[in-house]
């Protein structure tokens, strides 16, 4: 079996919002947590959860390497990492 990390995030995937991409992954989270779905789509929705959670991962990524690269101070631009954690 691949491991689902490993493959390229679809393209249904990629065009969504940050915001859009973490409400489906809650609600693959809810499903899999209640213990209502077959082995088979367990498989299938924990796949598109891990893309999912990587394409939120990437856009994080980029949001805090935007707010890195500007950074103002007394009217200076200067760099801080941006502590998101």
């Amino acid at each position: 079996m691949s491991d689902p990390n490993s493959q390229k995030i679809p393209d249904d995937i990629a065009k969504m919002s940050f915001e859009e991409a973490l409400k489906e992954l809650e609600q693959i989270v809810e499903k899999l947590d209640s213990g209502q779905v077959d082995l088979d789509q367990s498989i299938e929705i924990y796949t598109r959860g891990s893309h999912l959670k990587q394409h939120c991962d990437a856009k994080l990524r980029n949001a805090q390497e935007r707010v890195d690269k500007i950074v103002g101070r007394n009217g200076a631009l200067s760099t801080e990492p941006a502590d998101i954690e």
